[in-house]
């Protein structure tokens, strides 16, 4: 039996919740705001800013750019991910505990030393400012998150279920995709879903390393904040925000439907 929350707890926990919440409810608003200053709450509704955002190439550019990116560091990191979290959770190896160990590091390691790191490696190998190097380095922070959650897939799957296909004739290819897969499926959805958000809201990384050739969504709010200032900000942002909500509302979603089967099941 699960224990009864108390009072404290849940109003610490929304209390949080709101300190998390509260400036991307402030962002909305500002964003329909007509005027050049941001007003909160806005006088009127507007949307010039969104009209002045779809009209303007550079914008354009790298929101489909960032989108790019996203995708590709994603597919990357799930075939990266997924090898890992095998290799980890079926071998048995000299050094396991340390390579697992290991393969946190990118989520541990704050980006600006990642950043510089790579900045110096790429300036070497001539991939800076080139979409290549950023689909390289968001894959490199983007694996280790796939391997999290497949690996957690894999230790609640059903063994038996593995052994007794191969003991019907079936090899270890067809064990794989027939019996293994299926059930990891909902691992890799949501590790290649949560790549793609850390990808597409990714700055630091993108900012040492995109020069002007390859500007990302982030980076080029970052420099509406830093170079000038930029009503198109709030509207950028809130574009960015929902990219990177949406996804995670399909994981919530998928995880709720799949309870739900298990119970009617």
């Amino acid at each position: 039996m699960h224990r009864p929350v108390s009072a404290f707890v849940t109003i610490s926990a929304g209390l949080v919740l709101l300190f998390l919440v509260l400036p991307n409810l402030i962002i909305i608003p500002v964003s329909f705001s007509p005027t050049e200053i941001y007003q909160f709450p806005p006088q009127e509704l507007s949307l010039r800013w969104y009209e002045r955002f779809f009209s303007d190439p550079r914008w354009i550019e790298a929101l489909l750019r960032s989108l790019r990116i996203g995708a590709l560091s994603a597919a990357l990191s799930v075939i990266l991910g997924t090898c890992v979290a095998f290799g980890l959770t079926r071998g048995r190896l000299f050094g396991m505990q340390a390579a697992s160990a290991l393969l946190l590091a990118p989520l541990i390691v704050p980006h600006v030393i990642y950043a510089a790191g790579l900045y110096v490696f790429y300036a070497n190998i001539g991939l800076l400012q080139t979409e290549a190097g950023i689909v390289i380095a968001h894959t490199m922070l983007g694996t280790p998150i796939v391997a999290v959650t497949v690996m957690a897939a894999l230790r609640s799957l059903r063994r038996d279920l593995e052994l007794a296909a191969m003991s019907l004739g079936a090899n270890y290819t067809v064990t794989f995709f027939r019996v293994t897969l299926p059930q990891i499926v909902p691992g890799i959805v949501t590790g290649a879903i949560f790549a793609f958000v850390a990808s597409f809201d990714e700055a630091t990384v993108a900012i040492f390393i995109s020069g002007v050739r390859s500007i990302t969504m982030p980076v080029k709010m970052w420099e509406g904040i830093t170079v000038e200032s930029n009503p198109v900000l709030p509207a950028a942002s809130t574009i960015l925000l929902i990219g990177s909500t949406i996804p995670l509302v399909v994981i919530e979603i998928h995880r709720r439907l799949r309870e739900r089967r298990k119970l009617t099941a």
